[in-house]
């Protein structure tokens, strides 16, 4: 059994998993992973192009098993905003690492996020599902697989960091 030294990011496309989770581990000295760019390294397509190919559940099959696999030690794991519809990755994850939540509210995500066809973002309901559909489908996930959750709103990415890092250390004290 892997020891639950890493910390895995979850959250909506654009709470700033992947751009905190590099400041995070500088703060933390931690190595960091983007799952997605693992996901588009070992499949050599964008993930645009992947969930163009396999569909979205098809995408989901292959995040799925890339983050099943993933094998790391004092790391910032970023998930993908889908990784909670894999309840077998995040099983995985839950056992080698402390899974936080980045909340935002749905205003919040909606100043963030300017098109989704460009980010690479799973649509479970399709193409014409709205962000606030997606906004409601997740957040119950993101909520049931969190262990801490800290609100990023309104927060640059630095503060939203250093106030990750604060919440941790006091959760590992």
């Amino acid at each position: 059994m892997a020891e639950k030294d890493n910390i895995v990011l979850i959250g909506m496309p654009g709470a700033g998993k992947s751009t905190l989770g590099i400041v995070l581990a500088k703060i933390m000295n931690y190595h960091f992973i983007d799952a997605d760019l693992v996901i588009q390294n070992q499949c050599d397509k964008t993930l645009q192009k992947l969930i163009d190919a396999c569909g979205p559940e098809g995408f989901i099959e292959v995040e799925n098993e890339i983050l099943r696999d993933i094998e790391a030690s004092k790391s910032i794991i970023s998930t993908g905003g889908s990784a909670v519809y894999s309840d077998e990755a995040m099983r995985h994850l839950t056992e080698i690492g402390t899974v936080v939540y980045l909340q935002i509210s749905y205003d919040e995500l909606v100043n963030r996020l300017h098109d989704l066809q460009e980010r690479g973002v799973v649509l479970k309901g399709g193409i014409g599902m709205s962000l606030r559909e997606l906004f409601d489908e997740r957040k119950p996930l993101y909520e049931q697989y969190a262990e801490i959750t800290v609100d990023v709103n309104d927060l640059t990415i630095t503060a939203a960091a250093r106030k990750v890092a604060d919440v941790i250390k006091q959760a590992q004290a």
